[in-house]
């Protein structure tokens, strides 16, 4: 199978694809010399900088804002080198590795920060480890021939989501008190919901290793 048929089997799928801003976008970027590789590169550090403003935002509280900003640029990028690479036939043998690694390294980076700004930094770090394990369940299961499950209730999108109005709300917040009960709320949100994901994806396989061997 080739490296594009690969990735396209094995893409979350997601309703804004299919959008007309986002078939825009894709279009402008294969205008240029834009690589799918780059384009992940480029999400990376996007999560860098919002892991970083959240950790900071406590004490500058318009931080928060930016890492919301900067958790939607981050899944833009998410969102764009899986098109260029694979409606626009940009991908590469090494598409698969920058298409898993850097997730992980994005997901860790603003849980971390995200768990400062929460004042619990170790909060922050047992949420990155869970969804350092929802993504390895899903690899998992596809190594055993059971397919990609992207389900949750706190997968990627959903935590991505929960972290931007977060972020927003925590903003507020401190607004109007120097206490930090929303990040610390949603930061517990996402943990749980992500151990909820890790024990959902992993019934799923065994129920499904069940009836294979049935």
């Amino acid at each position: 199978m080739a490296a594009t048929e690969r990735e396209a089997a094995d893409r979350r799928p997601l309703a804004s694809r299919g959008t007309r801003w986002a078939q825009a976008l894709a279009r402008t970027l294969l205008r240029t010399r834009a690589t799918p590789n780059a384009i992940s590169a480029t999400g990376v550090g996007f999560a860098a900088l919002g892991g970083l403003a959240f950790a900071l935002a406590p004490r500058h509280p318009w931080l928060f804002l930016a890492g919301a900003l900067l958790v939607q640029f981050r899944l833009l990028c998410n969102l764009l080198d899986g098109m260029v690479a694979v409606e626009g036939g940009r991908g590469s043998p090494t598409g698969a590795l920058f298409n898993e690694i850097p997730d992980r390294l994005e997901d860790t980076v603003l849980l971390v920060g995200f768990g400062y700004a929460a004042g619990l930094p170790a909060l922050g770090f047992t949420a990155a480890l869970l969804a350092v394990l929802t993504a390895y369940l899903r690899a998992f299961g596809a190594s055993l021939g059971l397919g990609q499950d992207f389900g949750g209730p706190m997968a990627k999108p959903q935590r991505m989501a929960a972290l931007t109005v977060g972020g927003v709300l925590a903003f507020a917040e401190a607004l109007f008190a120097s206490t930090s009960y929303v990040s610390l709320a949603v930061l517990a949100a996402i943990a749980l919901g992500t151990a909820w994901t890790c024990g959902r994806r992993t019934r799923r396989m065994a129920r499904l290793l069940h009836e294979r061997a049935l």
